[in-house]
């Protein structure tokens, strides 16, 4: 289901890095249309690589009767600041007609929630139904939780953590020096697969049988990929702004900034992520006072919210369900 790319240009708030360009530009895609009320908007956060083409990466996710159906929600996204889509980052021209390079400011976490809050403001949204991410989106969703309470009626939040582990500012610490060593994209994505998948998975994909089929061939497909689409200086960025992620900075740590969020928020984890581990979501849960945690029993690792759509479909849409029931609480299931 495509929509249109639009493109607003703002005057951005000042950012947590210091310093405050002149414009930036973001890029978003919409679906369906607001009610009288105003209160029907769901925002969806893109991860690392993705982007505001959400009938592209989480199809099944986007339609009638599906958890994100534009015939019931007024569906908007939009495409990461910092990176290589339409939102302006390092690859983008300034005001000077230059590419922004390694000029373009750096952001954090908070920064890219307070610049979509802005967008909103300009499109006159000041009420969120949803707002939903996995991985870097679900660290987005989870600030717009903690930072906006009075805006959100309910967050999803997949595949993410209360702040960045050390564990996942190793792995984002090997892909810069790719980058610095050699400018290698393709290697820093390919070390970012490993990380992105279970053991196991690979181990059932790849037989060392088959000459045919091989990891070494599956990871140099998926670095070439990356390759083509995206801005070397846009990934280094967008994995600091990832490092960066820490909900309690600044608001008395994890705990109490998550035990003053009364925003019903669905936990989602995935048994088999290796990046952000299930202990991650059961923290969450944990301090969130109105948290349900549910769990995604698959075998891809951190990769799944991506691939196993059928079932995170079902699991937002009885999250969903439960809201609209007033039936919100905490409870564990797996699916």
């Amino acid at each position: 289901m495509s929509a249109p790319l639009e493109t607003r240009e703002l005057r951005p708030p000042p950012l947590e890095g210091g310093g405050r360009p002149a414009t930036i530009t973001l890029g978003f895609r919409q679906w369906g249309r607001r009610n009288a009320a105003g209160d029907n908007t769901v925002l969806v956060c893109p991860a690392l690589t993705g982007d505001s083409n959400l009938g592209q990466w989480w199809p099944g996710l986007l339609g009638p009767d599906r958890a994100l159906d534009p015939q019931r929600d007024h569906i908007i996204s939009i495409d990461v600041p910092g990176g290589s889509h339409a939102s302006s980052g390092p690859g983008h021209l300034d005001t000077d007609g230059q590419p922004w390079g390694e000029r373009f400011p750096v952001l954090t976490v908070r920064d890219v929630v307070s610049l979509q809050r802005s967008l909103l403001h300009e499109l006159g949204i000041d009420r969120l139904r949803l707002v939903v991410g996995g991985s870097l989106g679900g660290m987005q969703a989870l600030e717009w939780a903690v930072d906006q309470a009075d805006q959100v009626d309910a967050a999803v939040v997949i595949a993410a953590a209360a702040r960045q582990s050390a564990w996942a500012r190793a792995w984002n610490h090997i892909q810069r020096l790719a980058l610095a060593s050699s400018d290698n994209l393709a290697l820093a994505r390919q070390i970012a697969m490993l990380s992105y998948r279970h053991w196991d998975n690979l181990n059932e994909r790849f037989a060392p049988q088959d000459t045919d089929r091989t990891v070494a061939s599956w990871l140099d497909h998926h670095g070439e990929r990356l390759k083509q689409r995206f801005n070397p200086i846009s990934y280094r960025h967008l994995t600091e702004l990832m490092d960066s992620h820490d909900v309690g900075r600044d608001r008395g740590g994890v705990a109490q900034a998550l035990g003053q969020c009364p925003v019903p928020a669905l936990i989602l984890g995935i048994e088999s992520d290796l990046l952000y581990p299930p202990c991650d979501q059961q923290a969450l849960a944990e301090h969130l006072p109105n948290a349900t945690l549910r769990w995604l029993d698959a075998p891809q690792g951190h990769d799944a919210f991506l691939i196993e759509q059928r079932r995170v479909n079902a699991l937002l849409l009885s999250f969903r369900r439960h809201l609209r029931n007033g039936q919100a609480q905490s409870l564990e299931l797996r699916a």
